[in-house]
C-alpha cells in the first residue's frame, strides 16, 4: 500500500487528526478497537465500527473488513476504518507513518519499528524512545506543540476549563449497568435533569448547558467511566457536530510533526502518495 499513514484510534480527538491528513491528501487507514467508547459520537469516526459507516464534516469513513476493501473507499474519496486493536495489519500495509491517537494515557503497545515515522498523542510516551515525535494534548499555552525529545504533560484527571467549568462539565457512571438515553447529543439540558438510566439508576446532568457528548446507547458501562459531556455555552450547539479547537489544534501539530520527519528522512514524496 503506498504512502499509507495508519492512525491508530478514532476518537474525536483522533478524528481532528484524521480529516487534517485527509483534507491534505493523504492516504489515511484507521484501526480502532471493537467496542469504542467515544463521548462525543458526531465528531468520532469510530461511530464507523458499529453503523458502517459515518461522516464528519461532511468527510465519510466506512468501515472495512479486510485490506483489500481499503482502495475502493480511497477510490471513492472516503476514509477506511479496520478493526484492529493490535495493529495485526501492520507487516501487510507497510504505513510510510504512524499516529497513536488512541488518547489512552499509556502506551498500549506502539513502537518505533511500526512504521518509518511515529507520532503519538499525549502522555504516555517518550519523544525519541517509544516514538518518533509526541504532541502535547493539554489545553493551554503548549497544545499541540511537538515534542521530539521527551514527554507531554502528565494527566492530571481534571478536564479542560470551558466557560468557566472543567470537571463539573464531565459526568461519570454513577453504578454498572446498559446505558438507556433520555436525551440526544445537541438538547440543552438543565442541571439535574435524568441525562439516561443504567438500569434503575438514574444519570443527571450536573450544569446547564449543551449535551455536547453521551456514550452509545446499550453500551454496558462499568461506574466511573465516562459517558458524557456538558458545554456550559447554550449559543455554541453546532460545536457538537464540528471539530474542536483542541483536536484542530493538535492535528496541527501532528500534520507539522510528520512533515518534518519525512523531510529529514526524505519521506515526503513517500508520504504524500507520490514514490
Amino acid at each position: 500500500m503506498r504512502g499509507v499513514v495508519v492512525v491508530r484510534g478514532g476518537g474525536d480527538l483522533a478524528t481532528g487528526t484524521i480529516l487534517r491528513l485527509y483534507q491534505c491528501g493523504v492516504r489515511v487507514l484507521v484501526l480502532e478497537c471493537a467496542q469504542p467508547t467515544a463521548i462525543r459520537r458526531a465528531v468520532a469516526f469510530c461511530e464507523a465500527v458499529y453503523d458502517g459507516v459515518t461522516q464528519v464534516e461532511g468527510v465519510t469513513c466506512r468501515r472495512i473488513d479486510t485490506l483489500e476493501e481499503a482502495e475502493k473507499v480511497w477510490t471513492a474519496g472516503g476514509i477506511p476504518l479496520l478493526v484492529d486493536e493490535t495493529g495485526a495489519c501492520l507487516p501487510q500495509v507497510r504505513p510510510v507513518a504512524l499516529v497513536d491517537a488512541i488518547l489512552a494515557k499509556r502506551n498500549l503497545g506502539t513502537t518505533r519499528d511500526m512504521a518509518p515515522i511515529t507520532v503519538a498523542l499525549g502522555p504516555g510516551f517518550v519523544a525519541g524512545e517509544d516514538v518518533d515525535a509526541v504532541v502535547e494534548t493539554m489545553r493551554g499555552h503548549r497544545l499541540g506543540r511537538v515534542l521530539y525529545t521527551g514527554a507531554a504533560q502528565p494527566n492530571t484527571g481534571v478536564p479542560g476549563k470551558i466557560g468557566g467549568y472543567d470537571k463539573e462539565r464531565v459526568i461519570h457512571a454513577p453504578a454498572d449497568g446498559t446505558l438507556v438515553p433520555c436525551t440526544a447529543i445537541g438538547d440543552v439540558v438543565q442541571t439535574g435533569q435524568t441525562l439516561a438510566v443504567l438500569g434503575d439508576v438514574p444519570v443527571p446532568a450536573t450544569i446547564d448547558g449543551v449535551l455536547r457528548g453521551l456514550i452509545r446507547a446499550g453500551y454496558p458501562v462499568t461506574k466511573g467511566l465516562k459517558i458524557a459531556d456538558i458545554d456550559p455555552r447554550l449559543g455554541e450547539r453546532e460545536n457538537c457536530t464540528t471539530v474542536s479547537d483542541k483536536a484542530r489544534a493538535i492535528a496541527g501539530g501532528v500534520l507539522e510533526a510528520l512533515l518534518h520527519l519525512a523531510q529529514e528522512r526524505c519521506l515526503t514524496r513517500c508520504l504524500l502518495g507520490e514514490g
